[in-house]
């Protein structure tokens, strides 16, 4: 098969479609010929050197993917060959196949072809797991979500206005925030022309966001607590800010609230299969409604994967950029 390898860190450039090995599952695992994958922005720090495989991992990117079941592993049971399915992973992705823990399968929702289903299995469970796993988003409360228009950014507006919260967002440019607005998102804040902090409280009466989605890091840290409700609950999904910040405990203690920090590909099977199972239950269902959708900005072929990292670098896009096979 043919899968992009990284022979040496660096830029786009350092991705190679090359042959390689074909795969074989083992012990409660599929293998999936691969339709589609999706970009995400630890494949780039991947590409980069800066976040390896956890270990047993694929040494390729990819942290989700669409197919079909081309065979099935020992200790399997509930799925076929020619299923079409996408799947969350710990790489992989960037490849003709992948080997697939069973419990990390979600089967293709109804009325959407594969290529948009490989953009929906890592936002989703991100979102899920992050938001209403862990902070436990309500009806009437308030979320705010840090580049909206990001892939995790439109899911979470969706996620979120299904369960009837308010939505507040982050973006850079008014086109970006014109696309959240068409997702459902209340109130729209440029973080380059406005303060968050302000912009919330203002939209909330001054009670601010009940519960944060954060990609930065330490840089939005101290704004973040500064922003949060009384009992309010700060997720932390990324870094893109930095990795240290200073924390008002005070604040935090005052308002008592909470934060949590979590990434996805490095958790244990059995955390994955939990959230991919609570996926399937709760979020599946509004996929096949049509009331979630996965937003795809470009569908650009795998063998050219360094186009698609460029034009994640570029931040230009809305939703996901999706690579798929020829």
């Amino acid at each position: 098969m043919h899968a992009i390898t990284i022979p040496e860190p660096g830029g786009p450039e350092a991705l190679v479609w090359d042959e390689v090995p074909d795969p074989e599952p083992g012990e409660g695992e599929v293998l999936v010929e691969v339709a589609a994958s999706a970009v995400n922005r630890a494949d780039l720090l991947q590409r980069q050197g800066f976040y390896d495989p956890p270990p047993g991992a694929s040494p390729y990117p990819g942290l989700e993917c669409s197919g079909r079941i081309a065979a099935i592993g020992p200790g399997v049971s509930g799925w076929n060959v020619g299923d079409e399915v996408c799947a969350l992973l710990a790489g992989g992705g960037y490849a003709e196949k992948v080997t697939v823990p069973a419990g990390q399968l979600l089967p293709v929702p109804s009325g959407l072809d594969l290529n948009r289903a490989a953009a929906l299995p890592e936002v989703v469970c991100t979102v899920w797991s992050n938001v209403f796993m862990i902070a436990h988003l309500r009806p009437g409360e308030t979320l705010l979500v840090h580049g909206g228009s990001s892939g995790i950014g439109t899911m979470a507006i969706q996620l979120a206005k299904a369960v009837g919260a308010k939505v507040a967002v982050t973006a850079g440019t008014e086109e970006k925030l014109r696309r959240c607005a068409e997702l459902g998102a209340d109130i729209l804040i440029n973080y380059r022309e406005q303060d968050f902090v302000e912009e919330v409280r203002k939209a909330t009466d001054g009670k601010g966001a009940d519960v944060i989605l954060d990609n930065m890091g330490a840089k939005y840290l101290d704004r973040n607590v500064r922003v949060l409700a009384v009992n309010g609950r700060l997720a932390i999904i990324g870094m893109q800010g930095g990795v240290k910040g200073e924390l008002n405990i005070g604040a935090l203690l005052a308002k008592r609230a909470a934060i949590s920090a979590t990434s996805l590909r490095a958790r244990p099977l059995e955390e994955k299969t939990a959230i991919v199972a609570a996926v399937r239950e709760h979020v599946w269902p509004l996929v096949a409604a049509g009331r979630v959708v996965p937003v795809v900005d470009q569908e650009i072929p795998m063998h050219d994967a360094a186009t698609a990292h460029r034009v994640l670098e570029d931040s230009g896009h809305v939703g996901k950029v999706v690579l798929v096979v020829p």
